[in-house]
């Protein structure tokens, strides 16, 4: 079986379970501070959005050339 591609677990991440999860978090308090912990989740928040953003930018085009490379291989299919 190949582990390279196993599925993320609700219950954990990768190899890490209930307990590791929990470690981290505890340590993640510790060392920011429950203070600075929403400024960092704020912030982590908004580089998916841009990276969202940026991925969409990109495939655009590609589909827009998919598009019409299917066009010109095959009009008839195109119309429908």
């Amino acid at each position: 079986m190949d582990t390279l591609f196993t599925p993320v677990l609700a219950i954990g991440i990768g190899g890490l379970g209930g307990p590791e999860l929990i470690i981290l978090v505890v340590l993640v308090v510790l060392l920011f501070g429950g203070r600075k912990i929403p400024e960092l989740m704020r912030g982590l928040g908004s580089g998916v959005k841009e990276f969202r953003q940026a991925s969409k930018e990109i495939q655009e085009p590609i589909e827009e050339a998919k598009s019409a490379v299917k066009d010109a291989v095959d009009p008839k299919k195109a119309d429908t």
